[in-house]
């Protein structure tokens, strides 16, 4: 069984039990988070397609942590004008356990 979930603005395609990273979101780490945005559920071949989402059905998580991405460097130079800009960036991203699929 999976579905298809907007977390965030972005989708993922989440199993129950699977452990995935998500734009950093407004709860604590331990917390119960619930999305209600599925936009797909397949179970045992059966596919329920929302259009554009499933009403009565949701998806459970618990936030496991928030942690920080590896660092990008962007570099920025216009040659022969000795233009150079370097600066780099760590995305904050929220570890999510998924517990369970319901609709």
């Amino acid at each position: 069984m999976f579905a298809i979930v907007t977390i965030a603005g972005q989708q993922f395609k989440v199993e129950e039990g699977q452990e995935i990273f998500v734009h950093q979101l407004e709860a604590e780490a331990g917390d119960s988070v619930s999305f209600d945005q599925v936009n797909l559920i397949e179970n045992d071949g059966s596919v329920s397609l929302g259009k554009p989402v499933l009403d009565g059905s949701s998806v459970s998580a618990t936030v496991l942590e928030h942690v920080k991405g590896d660092k990008v460097i962007v570099f920025k130079k216009k040659r022969r004008k000795g233009y150079r800009v370097k600066n780099g960036h760590r995305q904050h991203f929220t570890k999510i356990k998924i517990d369970s699929i319901a609709g």
